[in-house]
């Protein structure tokens, strides 16, 4: 908070007694006076010294002799001198409460507002109906709790919630509604002077209560801030949200990597820790519902654990059918259990207990499996020190869900994406919340809903004071009956940072808003808002929600938004069901679609480019994580302020490591606009429905004569999104650094449109990771509605929309796109499923263009199908529409298939083919050299026919279109790709269109294609060229076509505007050719579209196919343009993405480390390999025995290797002693390995009687008793036909907690980009 520049006369933290929302010349909003400390005490002035003689003010009645007087100037003496004594003792007492308030640090600090010496001790007590008033001359601490029928502060009044050093405050303020305004202030805590104590301000009432009229603009149950209001209320400070640091499986254990881990999670859940130094020892898992021997090993286990030593245990699924008795006594004699002789089927069980400490030592809950939404759970916990006086907790639980344990929870870096998982803080100490009903009640939606959804709303107008909200709690807050009613509202404030003239910018940071009915921070008209570690969790409609389209300069930086449900105000925030319910508002019984109008809820509801994102988090959505949507006009209250918001051309603000994960439709969207008129006859669809009419094209100020401004999408993490990690229409976007995986489709372009109105952008992805399905296999159970087998391994998990969906990486579904310097990992087909690396948009009618670019590409060993083009059945169907059948991409430098230029094509299209052509029948490709363009060709009059092309070298392998448009329209196109320099003709299922336009597209100058329509032998023509140029809609160089004798003639003038008409055959033929080069990715040519249009006259209606007649007349050698290259078998230098992480926070470096051990078995089945791999560098070894390599956990450079033949006193001598301080140690297995227990600096090898192989990832660190294990540090292990197979893991490098020297201080990207959003 601001200070004064100096002493100010107005009352401490409070607004100047004339602010009245009309702003005064010089006024400053947000300016707010500082407490300052007291003045010196002074001594009242001396009385006057009384005059001798009489009085002249009244008669004396009697003279003073001399004697009277001496005693009266006695008396006077004495009087002064016991004003004297009565100022001293002032003083002295004031000193002493001055020492005793420092005693008991509760100094005076002119940075808390409780603080303020003018303020009066209030304590209203409980008048519930009382409405009272809080104005000029009425500075008040609320010293105790109050119930109030309303509160109103205004005119300079004050109201501060009092606090005190030790926290013990715990004030609670019932009312029905909060005022502000016109001077008034309320304040709870400052940024510099936090509230310490317990503060809760609880909304009540019901919207029926018609005894509490409602307040015009507000409603009920609010905290209202007009013009002039001060709102400032600071919680404690503390981290919102951040992310798991180590993974806990559904019993609710930490796993950091199982020991011996199995495709189950029931059973007994393990953890030994060290009582002296926190490290946890070792993770295993006992399967005592099926099996014996695990239980006789587990039994073997807690008998061989040394006295002292910390377990914790939880049951997974069920524990007890196959539980022995030795080891319920076992669990008793050691861990002093006292239920475990007693559990039962699917029993909830935790236990935190010391080995040998009876009874006392041990922590131990049971719950029974409740069958419904909210099931038992099971928790122990127990709080420890270690010899280091550092104290620590060991929690375990067990829970249940609909029958099923809870979901696993990951914790790390897998296959090179940040897929930890988010935690948040919903409490805090300052709460405000509405007070809600049991259930649902009259007006609010309760055919919907069957809870209250009636909660309170905090609304904020236009020109307050001084308005900012840290570390509060908001539970319960929102009507979702009720527009405007939100639990945070900037409502048509404008700009509200340094451009609004406010000295401290308007900032909402670290709240916690939770279980709300509607959204969760709504910005309606208002720039330069900063919304910061804010946490949105479980709410109905759009969560973070930009309003009305204008809102700009907004920044959002490091918030969080979870489990968004559909909501009811707008069609955009609603579902089916309440799509197709909720009619009142569209034109005479219409019917919305729910696919195309509605079923767009999102965490993030982006209305306006120009905002700021930076390192976001959007999970859970039922629809989108982040959606960008663009409204073509200013809409609801803001409508006709801005008749157009130029929105779609307005240059997109800071995107950057923003996360979008387990969202049910996409994790980032951005496309569609909103409908923005009302409903009527022409449109009866609801106003503000989504709309498919907006195209993202940004330019320089919105203006699109000025050239392009490309959106920057860098460092997103999307990952577990059931259809789509991205969708993003427009151009030109960049899309770079950034991670998908586990998505149904990672990431699809859509073009900013098509020829006519697209002039062609560019669309590019750089430095980007893909994988298609990664280790994290996911929990069975709950959303996850499909389960199978999948990725490299084929184990089991969850799969996007269902088990034979074709999963692609990167779908291609116009154009043009550029895929460059990526990297490709776990595209692996199965029996039921196609999985590719690069494919296509599914059943696709619309146009793709040859330039399609894919460069610099690396696939790994795991990619089993780096593209495809469908094939019939589930999913593609026939697999026959325009789109598909055009499918083609340009490999540019043959990264994707060994040759270098070359382009990849549907194999049934002979259009673009030649015999040298290289099949992938795997793909259902070929592989083919060439220059490629398309030609658009439009009709007038003929709306139903198809097109059939055959190329002169293939005649009896003709390509048939249907057209794009729908077979209603008078207006078709058709949108082919042709090899350059051949011949085509084209023949029509009915009668000749009597209009053609053949649109050049992509045509590079002095392309050309000679082509033969077919029509009537009567038929006369009029041949026209021009140029389109699409700025000014006109049309230039207008040339009529003349005729030639022959075809042959015609063949020798290509350059010039002749046609011949071979009236034997009924073939027109004429050469396009572009005469213009086009300009970067532009459709068309620099002088605009080159054009030739043809108009038939003809009195014949019969059918135009000429295919009979024309061949073999006009058959053709099929033969190579450009020559095939040779397949390059070498290794693609330079490819792939730079990075081998894609995290969320990019400033942290990692190590990559690949184990791969081999047991005796695995050598019989035929595998020979086993390795360590450290970042990209393979070390094997061929020796029986174990392998080590230490790696430096500050820089990452690799120190050293060793290789035992097996466990003796050498190597358990190095385990202890010789290993490189601070150092990252892997360790991998050949063979049969050595039994038996050894331990080295943090961490505890214990090896079962049946383990086979290991991978070990260790840390060592001498005197490491005095550092907790990195939470990375594993064990896992292989036994039987569970083979491990590769196993790898990212390490994060160069941590303090590691004693690495903390080099200079890094440069923070995300905080950098902060402040250049908001100037802070």
């Amino acid at each position: 908070m601001p200070t004064s520049d100096g002493p100010s006369h107005f009352p401490l933290f409070v607004a100047p007694p004339n602010g009245n929302h009309q702003r005064s010349p010089g006024y400053v909003p947000g300016r707010v006076a500082p407490v300052r400390l007291p003045l010196p005490a002074k001594p009242p002035p001396p009385p006057p010294i009384k005059p001798h003689g009489l009085q002249l003010d009244r008669q004396a009645p009697l003279s003073l002799s001399e004697g009277n007087q001496q005693r009266a100037q006695s008396l006077q003496q004495r009087k002064n001198t016991l004003i004297c004594c009565g100022v001293s003792m002032f003083a002295f007492f004031l000193t002493l409460i001055l020492i005793f308030s420092l005693v008991r640090r509760d100094v005076l600090d002119e940075n808390c507002p409780d603080h303020n010496l003018s303020l009066s001790s209030w304590n209203p007590g409980h008048q519930p109906d009382k409405a009272v008033v809080v104005s000029r001359g009425h500075l008040f601490r609320l010293d105790s709790s109050a119930t109030l029928q309303s509160l109103t502060i205004q005119s300079g009044g004050l109201v501060v919630f009092a606090d005190n050093a030790e926290g013990s405050k715990n004030i609670t303020l019932r009312t029905h509604h909060i005022l502000i305004e016109q001077g008034g202030a309320l304040h709870i805590g400052a940024p510099k002077c936090r509230y310490r104590s317990r503060a809760t301000i609880t909304l009540v009432g019901r919207s029926d209560n018609k005894a509490i009229p409602e307040v015009p603009g507000l409603g009920r149950k609010f905290i209202g801030v007009k013009g002039g209001g001060t709102l400032e209320i600071h919680g404690t400070e503390r981290v919102s949200w951040s992310l798991l640091t180590r993974s806990i499986s559904a019993s609710g254990l930490s796993t950091g990597g199982h020991a011996f881990q199995r495709n189950f999670s029931r059973g007994i859940n393990l953890r030994v820790l060290d009582q002296d130094t926190g490290a946890v020892l070792l993770c295993e898992r006992y399967d005592t519902h099926d099996s014996r021997n695990d239980s006789r090993q587990l039994t073997e286990l807690l008998r061989s654990l040394p006295t002292g030593r910390i377990v914790a245990l939880a049951v997974g699924d069920s524990a007890c059918k196959s539980l022995l008795d030795e080891t319920k006594k076992a669990i008793e004699e050691t861990l002093g259990s006292r239920f475990v002789y007693d559990l039962k089927y699917r029993q909830a069980w935790a236990l935190v207990s010391v080995v040998g400490g009876g009874n006392e030592s041990c922590s131990e809950e049971v719950r029974e499996h409740e069958n419904h939404d909210t099931g038992g759970r099971a928790l122990a916990k127990r709080n420890f020190t270690t010899v280091d006086g550092v104290g620590f907790s060991v929690t375990a639980y067990s829970e249940w869900k609909n029958g099923k344990p809870q979901y696993n929870h990951v914790g790390e870096i897998i296959d090179g994406v940040d897929m930890r998982a988010e935690v948040a803080l919903l409490s805090r100490n300052i709460l405000i919340h509405g007070e809600m009903e049991k259930s649902c009640y009259g007006n609010n939606l309760c055919q919907f809903y069957s809870h209250d959804t009636y909660g309170g709303h905090i609304k904020i107008f236009r020109n307050f004071s001084s308005v900012h909200l840290s570390y509060v709690e908001l539970k319960n807050m929102g009507q979702q009956g009720e527009k405007s009613s939100y639990p945070v509202h900037f409502h048509m404030c404008g700009d509200v940072d340094q451009k609004g003239g406010y000295r401290e910018p308007t900032y909402v940071d670290g709240l916690s808003i939770h279980h709300s009915f509607s959204r969760c921070l709504t910005i309606h008209a208002t720039n330069g808002l900063l919304v910061k570690d804010t946490l949105g969790y479980n709410t109905l409609g759009h969560c973070f929600f930009l309003e009305d389209g204008i809102e700009q300069r907004n920044t959002f930086y490091h918030n969080l938004g979870l489990l968004t449900q559909p909501g009811t105000l707008l069609p955009t925030d609603r579902n089916e069901t309440l799509c197709t319910s909720i009619k009142d508002k569209v034109y005479a019984g219409y019917t919305p679609s729910p696919s195309t109008e509605c079923k767009a809820v999102s965490t993030f509801w982006i209305a306006n480019p120009n905002n700021n994102l930076i390192s976001n988090a959007a999970a859970g959505s039922q629809d989108a994580g982040i959606w960008f949507v663009f409204h073509s006009s200013s809409t609801g209250d803001s409508h006709g302020l801005i008749p157009e918001t130029k929105a779609e051309l307005t240059p997109l603000g800071i995107f950057y490591n923003n996360r979008v994960h387990s969202n049910f439709k996409a994790g980032l969207f951005i496309d569609k606009g909103v409908k923005t008129t009302n409903a009527s006859a022409a449109d009866p669809r609801e106003y503000l429905c989504l709309d498919n009419s907006a195209r993202f094209r940004p330019h320089q100020n919105a203006d699109p004569s000025r050239p392009r401004v490309a959106a920057v999408i860098d460092t997103l993490i999307s990952f577990k999104n059931n259809d789509l990690g991205a969708w993003i229409r427009g151009g030109d976007i960049v899309i770079q650094n950034s991670g998908f995986a586990d998505n149904g489709v990672g990431l699809s372009f859509a073009s900013d449109g098509s020829y006519p109105k697209d002039e062609g952008s560019s669309q590019e992805v750089t430095q980007s990771l893909f994988v298609g399905e990664s280790q994290n296999r996911g929990t069975n159970g709950g959303q996850n509605k499909y389960w199978g087998q999948g990725g490299a391994d084929g184990k089991m998990r969850t799969l996007p929309r269902n088990r034979t969906f074709p999963i692609r990486g990167f779908q291609i579904y116009d154009g043009p796109v550029r895929l460059t310097q990526s990297t490709f990992r776990h595209f692996t087909p199965t029996a039921e499923r196609y999985t590719s690396a690069v494919g296509f948009n599914l059943k696709n009618t619309w146009q793709l263009t040859p330039r399609n670019n894919l460069s610099q590409l690396s696939f790994q060993s795991t990619v089993g199908l780096r593209a495809f083009f469908g094939r019939p059945g589930q999913w593609f169907e026939d697999n026959d529409l325009d789109g598909d059948k055009n499918s083609i991409f340009h490999d540019v430098d043959g990264s994707v298939t060994g040759y270098r230029d070359t382009y990849v094509g549907r194999a049934d299209n002979y259009l673009i083919q030649h015999p040298k052509c290289v099949n992938m029948s795997q793909w259902n490709a070929v592989i083919c050299s060439g220059r490629y363009s398309q030609v658009y060709i439009q009709t007038q009059g003929a709306p139903s026919l198809s097109l059939s092309i055959s190329r002169d070298e293939y005649p009896d392998a003709p390509l048939v279109l249907r057209g794009i448009n729908s077979q209603t329209v008078l207006s078709k196109q058709y949108q082919s790709i042709l090899m350059m320099s051949k011949s085509y003709t084209l023949h029509w299922s009915g009668p000749a269109p009597r209009e053609v336009v053949l649109s050049l597209i992509n045509f590079d100058k002095d392309d050309w294609v000679l082509v033969g329509l077919c029509y009537p032998s009567d038929t006369t023509f009029q041949i026209m060229a021009d140029i389109n140029d699409r700025q000014s809609n006109t049309f230039v160089d207008l040339t009529d076509y003349g005729t030639v004798p022959s075809l042959s003639e015609l063949q020798k003038r290509p350059m010039e505007r002749k046609y011949f008409f071979d009236q034997s055959v009924g073939l027109l033929w004429l050469y396009l050719r572009a005469r213009h080069g086009r300009d970067g990715h532009s459709y068309c040519s620099v002088k605009g579209c080159e054009r030739v249009k043809i108009i038939a006259t003809t009195s014949t209606k019969q059918t135009c196919n000429c295919t009979a007649k024309a061949y073999p007349k006009y058959s053709k050698t099929p033969s190579d343009v450009v020559p095939m290259p040779q397949l390059n078998t070498q290794p693609c230098k330079g490819c792939g993405a730079k990075q081998l992480v894609f995290s969320s926070e990019p400033w942290t470096s990692y190590l990559q480390t690949q184990v791969k051990s081999l047991s005796s078995k695995e050598q019989q089945k035929g595998d020979g390999i086993s390795f360590i791999t450290v970042n990209g560098v393979t070390m094997p070894f061929s020796q029986p025995g174990y392998f080590l390599v230490s790696v430096d956990a500050c820089s990452g450079n690799f120190t050293e290797k060793r290789v035992f033949a097996k466990m003796d006193a050498k190597m358990k001598q190095y385990l202890k002693s010789g290993i490189p301080n601070r150092s990252i140690v892997l360790m991998a297995t050949r063979g049969i390995i050595c039994l038996g227990i050894v331990s080295f600096a943090l961490t505890l090898l214990l090896l079962p009687l049946t383990t086979e192989s290991l991978a070990l990832w260790g840390f060592y660190k001498t005197n490491s008793k005095a550092y907790s294990s990195p939470p990375w540090v594993s064990l896992k292990a292989g036994q039987g036909d569970d083979f491990l197979g590769l196993q790898e893991r990212y390490l994060p490098l160069g941590l303090e907690t590691y004693g690495c020297t903390p080099t200079a201080a890094k440069t923070r990207k995300d905080l950098e980009l902060l402040k250049k959003a908001t100037g802070l």
